[in-house]
């Protein structure tokens, strides 16, 4: 399942996007409203959860300094990840599409799309406001 977010312009350069979306405890600005709680466990991982949802922990997976980050889940139950991709579009403006992949059956991908897409549609919409 692939899904990706319509991008989003963020008023900072792509260095300090980037600086923003590699320090994880700024997820916590980004998240939805209905977040239940936020942990941040160390340097390259951190947990969240939504009310009436379970708990996930992301960790970094993979970056390209100033570029791309990758996060993805901490557990193989449900792989999937989370990329941020930033593209200068000059020195006081960048913008982000963020986009999701994940091996699902159909079943569950039928299951949980829409919140999937309304979460990182949330992540990139409050990413426009920092």
């Amino acid at each position: 399942m692939f899904i990706e977010t319509p991008k989003a312009l963020v008023l900072k350069s792509k260095e300090d996007t980037f600086n923003f979306l590699n320090e994880l405890s700024n997820f916590r600005q980004l998240m939805p409203d209905n977040i239940d709680k936020f942990e941040v466990l160390n340097e390259n991982r951190f947990l969240f959860a939504l009310k009436g949802m379970p708990e996930i922990v992301l960790e970094k997976k993979e970056q390209t300094q100033f570029n791309k980050l990758v996060l993805g889940a901490a557990s193989d139950k449900l792989p999937f990840t989370l990329t941020a991709d930033i593209l200068e579009v000059n020195n006081e403006k960048s913008e982000v599409t963020l986009s999701f992949t994940g091996e699902f059956n159909a079943m569950m991908a039928m299951m949980i799309k829409k919140p999937i897409t309304n979460f990182i549609n949330t992540l990139a919409t409050n990413l426009e406001k920092i």
